[in-house]
C-alpha cells in the first residue's frame, strides 16, 4: 500500500507545472494570455512550441514576419509590434497538456496587478482559448485594479482545438492583435 501511495505522490509531483516569465517589450499594448504552457513548450522553454500550434503562423500572417524565424526572432517580431506573451497561471497541477486536465484546486495565478502596474501601456488582453479567459475572470479579475482594458476571448491556437480552421482563427486573431486605439 505504501508503494502505491509513493507512486501516486510521484505522479502528482510530475504533474506540477510552472509557467514562464512574461515576454514583454517597452510600450507593449497587447497582452496574449494562455492558460499554462503545454508539455512541448515546457520541454523547449518556449511559448507555443508544439509544431501544430497555430499561434506563430497566425502572428506571422498578421504582422508579416517569417514564421520560420528562430524563437528569439519571433519574439522580437512580436515585441516590435507591441505584443506581449504570458499565461494566466504561474503554477498548477496538470498531467499532460490539456487545459481540461488542470486541477482547479491547484491554480496559482500570476501577479497581474504588479505586471500591469509595470506595463501601463497595455490596453488589451487577448485570451488564447476559453479556459484562459475563464480562469482570468474567476481568479484574477475580481481583485484587479487596473485602468480600462479591452478583453478578447479568442479561439485556442492549440492543435487540440480543431473546431475552427486556420482561416477562421485568423479572422478572430487578426483584429485582436493589432494596436488598439484609445
Amino acid at each position: 500500500m505504501d508503494k502505491i501511495r509513493d507512486e501516486s505522490a510521484a505522479a502528482r509531483c510530475e504533474a506540477v507545472v510552472t509557467g514562464f516569465a512574461p515576454v514583454v517589450g517597452k510600450g507593449a499594448r497587447v497582452l496574449v494570455l494562455g492558460s499554462m504552457p503545454g508539455v512541448a513548450s515546457l520541454r523547449q522553454v518556449q511559448y507555443y512550441a508544439h509544431p501544430r500550434n497555430a499561434f506563430w503562423p497566425l502572428a506571422a500572417r498578421v504582422f508579416g514576419f517569417d514564421p520560420g524565424l528562430d524563437y528569439d526572432g519571433r519574439l522580437r517580431a512580436l515585441q516590435a509590434n507591441g505584443v506581449a506573451l504570458w499565461d494566466v497561471l504561474q503554477a498548477c497541477e496538470r498531467p499532460g497538456s490539456l487545459d481540461a486536465d488542470i486541477r482547479g484546486d491547484t491554480l496559482v495565478p500570476n501577479d497581474f496587478q504588479a505586471f500591469l502596474n509595470r506595463h501601463p501601456s497595455i490596453v488589451r488582453i487577448c485570451f488564447n482559448g476559453a479556459k484562459a479567459a475563464a480562469m482570468f475572470r474567476r481568479r484574477v479579475l475580481p481583485a484587479l485594479q487596473a485602468p480600462e482594458l479591452d478583453f478578447y476571448e479568442l479561439p485556442s491556437t492549440s492543435p487540440a482545438h480543431a473546431a475552427a480552421s486556420f482561416e477562421q482563427k485568423l479572422v478572430a486573431w487578426g483584429p485582436a492583435l493589432t494596436f488598439p486605439t484609445r
